[in-house]
């Protein structure tokens, strides 16, 4: 379960970022959090088996956040095409923030598909809580795709990029 306070800092989190769309998951409890059209803002509470939408806000200073908990374990998503292939290795995010693929705007990216990359090669930057964390790639091989778009918000777990092992 979340604790107030947790969905207030991510209701903020995702306000003052360009990421539209937060979900995450936590001991079988989705949080879904989706910044709605500035004229219109909707709050649904999801229980198990049952959908029981919220009055809707007409105001626009009303809500600017809608959020979906949902206490019933997800289920199962779907296949992702990316994930067809199994042979290939999958860079995994290993904290929720805000995913970077160059260290500043102005920066060329620090990979792109084609590029080659050892163990210890920094592929991307995944910002939380003011912090920036360099991820690496963790196997040597070739970028294959990437998964993510920049300035994108990622989960725990999420595929950032495939990566063809040599």
């Amino acid at each position: 379960m979340f604790k107030l306070n947790e969905i207030k800092e991510l209701i903020k989190l995702v306000d003052e970022t360009s990421v539209h769309e937060l979900e995450i998951e936590n001991e079988g409890t989705r949080l879904s959090i989706k910044k709605p059209n500035p004229a219109e803002a909707v709050i649904q509470q999801v229980a198990p088996q049952a959908y029981i939408p919220a009055p809707q806000a007409m105001a626009p200073q009303a809500v600017q956040q809608q959020a979906t908990i949902n206490q019933a374990p997800a289920a199962a998503a779907p296949q992702e095409a990316a994930e067809v292939n199994s042979s290939l290795h999958k860079i995994v995010s290993p904290m929720v923030g805000t995913f970077y693929r160059a260290p500043s705007p102005e920066a060329p990216s620090f990979v792109s598909p084609g590029d080659k990359v050892t163990e210890k090669t920094t592929v991307c930057i995944i910002e939380a809580m003011k912090l920036m964390n360099e991820l690496e790639a963790e196997v040597k091989g070739e970028i294959v795709e990437v998964l993510v778009e920049n300035g994108q918000l990622v989960e725990f777990g999420q595929p950032l990029f495939l990566v063809k092992p040599e």
